[in-house]
């Protein structure tokens, strides 16, 4: 899957991969850097923060690590915080190659020269092991399938899910899986994701979640956020 990619600008100016295999993009071609902020960073761990501000650290799980935007742009959170502890798990199945990724636009984008270094760091860490990217901010990215990845449950404060759409991978989005990825998350954890499609909320309802539907980023009229 990943010698089918290739590079993309959306709407924003921020780049995007296109998987020609899947003809599915790995963001919004509307605005790939306005979509993760919006979903994962305003939405998502903002939101949680918001809601735990005595809180000294803080378990992210992402599936779906691709680009590593939703990454570096926890990172850059992470260093306007440094008394929050950062643990952050990523998930991805297929890797992309170092040429992809020297080609990406996001750190020019935000102008902080401070990540320069730290999207080099993300991208170059070992996999499948804990590694300090800040004194506040330890990374796990794990080169694995979802189906064959060992959870643990209750070991999440807050679940990115950047999984490609359901009508592209709808293992990924099935009952059984979403019912597996949300057995991680701890009491008043929160699980946020782009997609809106009727099926999850009704599925993530059933598992026991307060549903959220909310204003989606710009070109998307609706995204979803779950808490446990």
């Amino acid at each position: 899957m990943a010698e089918e990619i290739r590079l993309m600008g959306t709407g924003d100016g921020s780049h995007t991969l296109l998987n020609v295999m899947l003809n599915e993009t790995y963001h919004s071609r509307h605005g790939a850097l306005r979509e993760s902020q919006h979903v994962f960073i305003k939405a998502g761990l903002s939101h949680w923060l918001n809601l735990h501000a005595d809180v000294q650290n803080i378990k992210i799980f992402e599936m779906g690590m691709g680009t590593g935007l939703n990454l570096i742009l926890t990172l850059q959170q992470a260093l306007q915080l440094p008394k929050l502890k950062f643990d952050y798990l990523s998930l991805e199945a297929y890797p992309l190659k170092s040429k992809i990724i020297a080609q990406l636009n996001y750190v020019e984008l935000l102008q902080d020269p401070s990540l320069i270094a730290l999207f080099k760091k993300i991208h170059e860490a070992e996999w499948n092991s804990w590694q300090e990217i800040l004194p506040n901010f330890q990374l796990n990215k794990v080169h694995q399938k979802l189906e064959d990845f060992q959870i643990s449950e209750k070991s999440a404060d807050l679940i990115y899910y950047d999984a490609f759409a359901p009508n592209k991978q709808a293992e990924l989005w099935s009952l059984d899986t979403i019912k597996k990825v949300c057995s991680m998350l701890k009491e008043n954890g929160v699980f946020v994701t782009y997609c809106a499609k009727g099926q999850l909320k009704r599925d993530l309802k059933s598992l026991g979640l307060k549903l959220e539907t909310l204003a989606g980023p710009p070109g998307k009229a609706e995204m979803v956020r779950a808490t446990k």
